[in-house]
Protein backbone atom coordinates (compact mmCIF):
# COMPACT_ATOMS: atom_id res chain seq x y z
CA UNK A 1 0.00 0.00 0.00
CA UNK A 2 1.36 3.43 -0.95
CA UNK A 3 0.93 6.11 1.68
CA UNK A 4 0.07 9.67 0.77
CA UNK A 5 1.10 12.33 3.24
CA UNK A 6 0.70 16.11 3.29
CA UNK A 7 3.75 18.11 2.29
CA UNK A 8 5.24 20.27 5.07
CA UNK A 9 5.59 23.98 4.36
CA UNK A 10 6.43 27.12 6.30
CA UNK A 11 5.02 30.64 6.11
CA UNK A 12 6.78 33.58 7.71
CA UNK A 13 4.93 36.71 8.80
CA UNK A 14 7.81 39.20 8.66
CA UNK A 15 7.35 42.33 10.75
CA UNK A 16 9.61 45.23 9.78
CA UNK A 17 10.55 46.46 13.23
CA UNK A 18 12.42 49.55 12.03
CA UNK A 19 9.20 51.07 10.66
CA UNK A 20 6.26 52.67 12.38
CA UNK A 21 3.38 50.26 13.15
CA UNK A 22 5.51 47.20 12.26
CA UNK A 23 4.13 46.55 8.75
CA UNK A 24 4.47 43.09 7.24
CA UNK A 25 6.06 41.88 4.01
CA UNK A 26 3.99 40.09 1.35
CA UNK A 27 5.14 38.76 -2.00
CA UNK A 28 3.30 38.62 -5.29
CA UNK A 29 3.77 35.09 -6.63
CA UNK A 30 5.58 34.49 -9.91
CA UNK A 31 4.16 30.96 -10.26
CA UNK A 32 0.63 29.51 -9.92
CA UNK A 33 -1.39 30.01 -7.92
CA UNK A 34 -0.99 33.71 -8.70
CA UNK A 35 -1.71 36.49 -6.23
CA UNK A 36 -0.22 37.87 -3.03
CA UNK A 37 1.13 35.61 -0.30
CA UNK A 38 2.99 35.45 2.96
CA UNK A 39 6.61 34.52 2.17
CA UNK A 40 7.19 30.80 2.55
CA UNK A 41 7.63 27.48 0.85
CA UNK A 42 8.31 23.79 1.15
CA UNK A 43 10.53 22.27 3.83
CA UNK A 44 13.44 20.42 2.23
CA UNK A 45 14.23 16.84 3.23
CA UNK A 46 16.64 16.87 6.19
CA UNK A 47 15.79 20.46 7.09
CA UNK A 48 14.08 21.68 10.26
CA UNK A 49 11.08 23.99 9.93
CA UNK A 50 13.07 26.78 11.59
CA UNK A 51 15.88 26.51 9.05
CA UNK A 52 13.33 26.32 6.22
CA UNK A 53 11.59 29.47 7.49
CA UNK A 54 14.83 31.48 7.59
CA UNK A 55 15.90 30.15 4.17
CA UNK A 56 12.55 30.88 2.49
CA UNK A 57 12.34 34.37 4.01
CA UNK A 58 15.81 35.25 2.72
CA UNK A 59 15.27 33.62 -0.70
CA UNK A 60 12.02 35.50 -1.35
CA UNK A 61 12.65 38.85 0.36
CA UNK A 62 16.42 39.18 0.78
CA UNK A 63 15.90 39.70 4.53
CA UNK A 64 17.66 37.83 7.30
CA UNK A 65 14.91 37.28 9.81
CA UNK A 66 14.84 36.54 13.50
CA UNK A 67 12.15 34.00 14.29
CA UNK A 68 10.13 35.36 17.21
CA UNK A 69 7.67 32.53 17.73
CA UNK A 70 5.88 29.65 16.10
CA UNK A 71 2.39 31.07 15.62
CA UNK A 72 0.13 28.19 14.51
CA UNK A 73 -0.13 25.21 12.16
CA UNK A 74 -2.65 25.38 9.31
CA UNK A 75 -3.54 22.01 7.78
CA UNK A 76 -6.88 22.20 5.99
CA UNK A 77 -6.52 19.69 3.12
CA UNK A 78 -7.89 22.34 0.72
CA UNK A 79 -5.57 25.19 1.75
CA UNK A 80 -3.36 24.73 -1.34
CA UNK A 81 -4.98 23.91 -4.71
CA UNK A 82 -1.85 22.06 -5.89
CA UNK A 83 -1.74 19.41 -3.16
CA UNK A 84 -2.45 18.74 0.51
CA UNK A 85 0.02 20.79 2.53
CA UNK A 86 0.36 21.78 6.13
CA UNK A 87 2.05 25.02 7.08
CA UNK A 88 3.94 25.88 10.22
CA UNK A 89 3.53 29.64 10.47
CA UNK A 90 6.16 31.74 12.20
CA UNK A 91 6.21 35.36 13.28
CA UNK A 92 9.59 36.90 12.53
CA UNK A 93 11.21 40.30 12.67
CA UNK A 94 13.62 41.99 10.30
CA UNK A 95 15.07 45.37 9.45
CA UNK A 96 16.07 46.79 6.11
CA UNK A 97 14.67 47.02 2.59
CA UNK A 98 13.07 43.81 1.33
CA UNK A 99 13.62 42.92 -2.33
CA UNK A 100 11.53 40.53 -4.45
CA UNK A 101 13.57 37.45 -5.39
CA UNK A 102 13.26 33.73 -6.17
CA UNK A 103 9.52 32.89 -6.55
CA UNK A 104 8.47 36.50 -5.88
CA UNK A 105 7.44 38.56 -8.92
CA UNK A 106 6.86 41.60 -6.73
CA UNK A 107 6.97 42.52 -3.07
CA UNK A 108 5.05 44.94 -0.88
CA UNK A 109 5.06 46.21 2.68
CA UNK A 110 1.56 46.43 4.15
CA UNK A 111 -0.26 47.70 7.21
CA UNK A 112 -3.26 45.66 8.39
CA UNK A 113 -5.78 48.00 6.73
CA UNK A 114 -4.29 47.92 3.22
CA UNK A 115 -3.53 44.26 2.44
CA UNK A 116 -4.28 43.25 -1.18
CA UNK A 117 -7.55 41.40 -1.73
CA UNK A 118 -6.18 38.66 -3.95
CA UNK A 119 -4.33 36.58 -1.36
CA UNK A 120 -3.34 32.99 -2.21
CA UNK A 121 -4.00 29.81 -0.29
CA UNK A 122 -5.53 30.45 3.15
CA UNK A 123 -3.39 33.51 3.78
CA UNK A 124 -6.42 35.76 4.34
CA UNK A 125 -7.37 33.53 7.31
CA UNK A 126 -3.78 33.39 8.57
CA UNK A 127 -3.49 37.18 8.47
CA UNK A 128 -6.86 37.67 10.23
CA UNK A 129 -5.68 35.29 12.95
CA UNK A 130 -2.32 37.09 13.16
CA UNK A 131 -3.89 40.54 13.55
CA UNK A 132 -6.34 39.25 16.16
CA UNK A 133 -3.31 37.93 18.02
CA UNK A 134 -1.27 41.12 17.61
CA UNK A 135 -4.10 43.50 18.56
CA UNK A 136 -6.12 41.46 21.09
CA UNK A 137 -3.78 38.60 22.11
CA UNK A 138 -6.29 36.01 20.83
CA UNK A 139 -4.65 32.91 19.40
CA UNK A 140 -6.48 30.85 16.78
CA UNK A 141 -8.75 28.18 18.25
CA UNK A 142 -7.99 24.56 17.59
CA UNK A 143 -10.32 23.07 14.97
Amino acid sequence: MAYRNPAPTVDIIIELIDRRDRPIVLIERKNPPFGWAIPGGFVDYGESVEVAARREAEEETGLKVELIEQFYVYSDPNRDPRQHTLSVVFIASATGEPQAADDAKNLGVFESWCVPGNLCFDHDKILRDYWNYRHYKFRPRLG
